[in-house]
């Protein structure tokens, strides 16, 4: 369709403005991407080609389009325990570990998405407190971060549909977690809920203000940004980390010639970072 045409410039021009906003590094094959992200957007703008949209959106002017853009880009699909492996290393070796600390257990879920990561940690750490009654005394406390205020309002919310529900979770969990709010919908229970505070963040920006944490889940996100994005974040995530601190990154990810501040830790199965004393 020519209206969602876009010329090679104009794809490259919007690829700069991407990687400045947000740093996210779109290849030479991505337009498809670019098309069917940006479509739904020219009727709520009220612009009549794809080519005007993404004109529209270099302007510094257009805040609200610019918002819109990098949250239509931003937005990517999860499901509930993805790749099962961290959430089962959080329960037979971190939550040990932290067992008999004298404060909450600090968890940071960094591009949360939909929640299904950060509500998944939490849902982990109920399972091991039912099963070692008097461990994490002080709870654990979970913060969930994203650009998208999109899918922070949906984080919040905390309801999702059938299709969400079916990937990733047990029939299990989903008695045990989750009440029914209708229209073939499910919520998460207020007990897991509470575990987890939402808030917004640009991981191009500055993380001083998060506190410290025991543990930080980045998972399948790096593989968005160029290498020296990549070694920026992951020192910053260095620096948000107490000691000995852990650092989960996806499965396909490595830190390889990005930092020396982590030990990697071989498990079965998985890898997981901890950071050098």
């Amino acid at each position: 369709m020519e209206n969602k045409h876009l010329q090679q410039n104009e794809y490259d021009q919007f690829r700069t403005f991407l990687e400045q906003q947000c740093g996210i590094v779109l290849g030479d094959n991505k337009l498809y991407l670019v098309k069917s992200r940006l479509a739904p957007l020219m009727a709520r703008f009220g612009v009549d080609t794809l080519s005007a949209l993404v004109s529209k959106t270099l302007s510094p002017h257009e805040r609200q389009l610019r918002a819109a853009v990098v949250d239509a880009m931003t937005t990517n699909e999860t499901l509930w325990f993805r790749d099962t492996y961290p959430f089962e290393l959080l329960k037979s070796k971190i939550f040990p570990e932290f067992s008999d600390l004298r404060r909450p257990v600090k968890i940071w879920s960094a591009a949360s998405s939909s929640g299904q990561e950060p509500y998944s940690i939490a849902m982990s750490a109920s399972e091991y407190q039912s099963k070692s009654p008097g461990a994490l005394k002080m709870g654990v406390q979970i913060i969930g971060t994203d650009i998208s205020n999109t899918m922070l309002d949906m984080c919040k919310n905390a309801e999702y549909d059938a299709l969400a529900l079916a990937r990733g979770l047990s029939v299990e969990r989903r008695k045990k977690f989750f009440k029914d709010s209708g229209n073939g919908m499910a919520q998460v229970v207020d007990p897991i809920r509470k575990m987890v505070n939402f808030r917004h963040l640009n991981l191009l920006d500055s993380y001083a203000l998060m506190g410290k944490f025991d543990v930080i889940f980045c998972r399948n996100v790096l593989i968005y940004f160029s290498p020296q994005v990549k070694a920026k974040i992951i020192s910053q995530f260095a620096q948000a980390l107490n000691p000995k601190g852990y650092l989960f990154l996806g499965a396909s990810e490595s830190m390889a010639g990005l930092s020396d501040s982590f030990d990697m830790i071989r498990c079965n199965p998985g890898i997981i970072y901890q950071k050098k004393q």
